[in-house]
């Protein structure tokens, strides 16, 4: 990895950390502490009210996304989910509370400070059927064919490997699992260059891929069904979207 790549994840980290610190000591955190604006397009207010009141509210201070995957990945009693990028820990609590005790819900996440608090709002909620673990989402640290479902809340666009991103996604799906995430993709007439006078790599907005981007990445790493709905705006040609895909049933590893 370029050092530019690791300046910008090192980047990524500092912030994210910052805003895991921010909670823990009673204060709340979107897309980083600042200067991100925090508005209605990130953040806890795109889960719903039942949602939040079920979990401890240090999770619910700590949602820095975009949306709500545990809802698109129509997640079933009994699977595998993995949440990349797990932060304080909601996704993976809302998943744990869906596929139950005899599912398991696992979180990755590269900050030891978000990772601190995700295993701390997990023993506040008594869910036992979690696992947090320490890594990137380009080097997924589980082996391949471990989880049913992969989720993801506004986070691999601030990856600076996505390519490596969706083939290690690909590698730990189970033949026949499927990814349920939300993140920022770019209208397809945008420049790398206008995605960037968008917002920071922080901000959850400079790293989109474009739509077509995005479908040919899915599509490489081998994943068929391909569906990217965008939600709503957040910035200027910029759309929270939601996306599915499937690993194909018999496929290469």
């Amino acid at each position: 990895m370029s050092d530019q790549s690791n300046g910008m994840r090192e980047t990524v980290r500092r912030r994210y950390a910052a805003a895991a610190v921010k909670v823990t000591e009673g204060g709340t955190a979107c897309c980083g502490p600042q200067p991100v604006e925090i508005d209605e397009n990130f953040g806890s207010t795109l889960y719903a009210a039942d949602e939040r009141d079920t979990l401890p509210a240090e999770a619910v201070a700590a949602s820095l996304g975009c949306g709500n995957p545990t809802a698109v990945a129509e997640l079933r009693e009994g699977e595998r989910v993995l949440d990349l990028g797990s932060g304080g820990g909601i996704d993976v609590l809302l998943s744990a509370r869906r596929v139950g005790p005899t599912g398991r819900a696992y979180g990755l996440d590269m900050t030891d400070e978000m990772l601190a608090l995700a295993v701390a709002n997990a023993a506040k909620a008594g869910a036992t059927n979690v696992e947090f673990l320490k890594g990137t989402i380009e080097a997924i640290p589980l082996p391949a064919h471990t989880v049913d479902v992969v989720i993801s809340n506004c986070v691999i666009n601030l990856s600076v490997d996505k390519p490596a991103v969706f083939a290690e996604t690909f590698r730990v799906l189970k033949p026949g699992g499927r990814i349920g995430v939300t993140d920022i993709v770019a209208d397809d007439t945008l420049t790398v260059e206008q995605r960037g006078e968008r917002g920071d790599y922080v901000g959850c907005i400079a790293g989109a891929l474009s739509f077509a981007e995005y479908r040919a990445g899915l599509e490489a790493a081998g994943f068929t069904g391909i569906e990217i709905t965008p939600t709503h705006t957040v910035a200027d040609g910029m759309h929270s979207a939601i996306v599915r895909a499937h690993r194909p049933t018999t496929s290469h590893t």
